[in-house]
């Protein structure tokens, strides 16, 4: 029985290595131990101690072992049955989590509906508290105020919360217009000059913003002589770089043009929150935003973010998989028009609604009607692209809804690496998945589902 408990934490502590991307030499490095004792580690042939495990987790960033965890351990699915009936789709957890960052522009009192009763939100939560930033749920609960102070107090924010959502690098772009030093936490697992920290770092330096990093800190300084003289060419079209610049841009004094920007969900909403602010920004939805900034913000501000296509398609695919009829109301079907567009060649049989505006005037909702349906495998591979192409967090819910539909498709996932790796845990539940590559993986289908125990990979969107 301890051996087999070994050989469990030693497969977690390899997924999350390799979750992050890194070698079992580098693992080593960070523990101050061998290669091979990693080596041992992971193939559960070593005891290990709460304390290494510990060390292990803060490490990767990864949390291997929970202690007081509140709610259960385990989830226990009896399949079997049909769906049926309607849910709405709720608030889009990403566009909370930029929005909550945003509210450090504002002086004045932000209100959030409908925000994203999650984790990473009660993370961020607990940080803006902490340096001053009265946050309460309202209106039972449903609702957000945010009353932020005259000063913020940068030395007092909870290091530990702050090391716990990777989104408190959104931080940078606001605070280096209140602040002229400060430090701030990094998440374990964010180092500078990798791939997803330094295209921020290029963008904010047109700022006035100097970073260095030493001891998981950030420690930063402004130049507030420093601003851009010329358009601001992002090195990656990803969505929180695109936020970090739209909320530096949002309170320089002039006008900001950032070019490769990300057009996805949450950088629109937080272009309309902006605008709530009174910030002007041209080419929303497009690659190329033009901010027209407001050096002092002061107002009280009422938004309600959109609905999440991640989720609607989570609920889509739930409704294909196991062959139900059931209606997803409040779908954002711009951000999911070419996952329906692929889903209807592969034969889904569904009806949606005339267009409606969501509650923020802006973002385009249907309601699906979705009905059981013999799907064949699309003719073309599936693979995700920048907005407006299919969206990168739905790839892994195509692996499940190929599963079901007759014939092989091809999904190629090019954009994380090792992230397909963990689609193929499809095959402990009847699933045909053959690995072809770290980013391709062959889906045969159709499936007959079977029960199986399986281990929750470290990935959001296959997990």
């Amino acid at each position: 029985m301890a051996d087999d408990y070994l050989v469990r934490i030693g497969r977690l502590i390899r997924d999350a290595r390799q979750h992050r991307g890194w070698t079992q030499s580098q693992l080593a490095e960070a523990l101050g131990t061998s290669q091979s004792a990693v080596n041992r580690i992971e193939r559960g042939n070593q005891n290990i101690s709460l304390e290494m495990i510990a060390r292990i987790g803060e490490a990767l960033d990864s949390e291997i072992v929970s202690l007081g965890y509140a709610g259960p351990m385990h989830l226990r699915v009896v399949g079997g049955r049909r769906l049926s009936g309607a849910i709405d789709v709720k608030t889009s957890k990403n566009a909370c989590v930029a929005l909550l960052c945003a509210t450090l522009l504002n002086k004045g009192r932000t209100v959030l509906r409908r925000v994203a009763r999650i984790e990473e939100v009660y993370r961020l939560l607990e940080v803006l508290g902490s340096i001053g930033v009265r946050t309460r749920w309202i209106n039972g609960g449903v609702d957000l105020e945010i009353v932020p102070p005259a000063d913020l107090d940068m030395g007092a924010i909870d290091e530990e919360a702050a090391r716990r959502t990777r989104s408190i690098i959104m931080f940078l772009g606001p605070l280096l217009h209140r602040v002229d030093l400060f430090r701030l936490p990094y998440a374990g697992g964010c180092d500078l000059g990798t791939r997803t920290i330094e295209p921020h770092m290029i963008a904010l330096r047109r700022f006035g913003l100097d970073i260095t990093a030493t001891e998981g800190q950030y420690h930063a300084t402004v130049d507030r002589s420093v601003t851009p003289a010329r358009p601001i060419v992002l090195t990656e079209r990803g969505d929180t770089v695109t936020e970090n610049a739209l909320l530096a841009a949002a309170r320089h004094d002039g006008t900001t043009v950032i070019r490769n920007a990300s057009s996805n969900y949450m950088v629109q909403d937080l272009c309309f929150f902006l605008e709530a602010l009174g910030v002007r920004v041209e080419g929303i939805g497009t690659t190329t935003l033009t901010v027209h900034g407001v050096p002092d913000i002061d107002v009280d501000v009422d938004y309600s973010p959109s609905e999440d296509p991640v989720e609607a398609m989570s609920l889509l695919a739930a409704a294909v998989v196991t062959e139900s009829e059931l209606t997803v109301r409040r779908v954002p079907i711009e951000f999911l028009e070419i996952e329906l567009a692929v889903l209807e060649e592969m034969g889904l049989d569904h009806d949606r609604t005339p267009e409606y505006v969501a509650d923020n005037g802006r973002t385009r909702l249907v309601d699906l009607t979705v009905r059981p349906s013999k799907l064949e495998a699309p003719i073309d591979k599936i693979h995700p692209m920048p907005f407006p192409g299919l969206n990168i967090d739905n790839v892994p819910f195509f692996a499940a809804i190929a599963a079901s539909a007759q014939g092989k498709t091809l999904i190629h996932d090019w954009v994380y690496d090792n992230r397909a790796i963990y689609l193929t845990d499809l095959n402990r539940l009847g699933g045909r998945l053959q690995l072809l590559d770290p980013h391709r993986v062959l889906v045969e289908g159709p499936t007959r589902w079977r029960a199986a125990e399986m281990m929750c990979p470290p990935a959001l969107r296959p997990a």
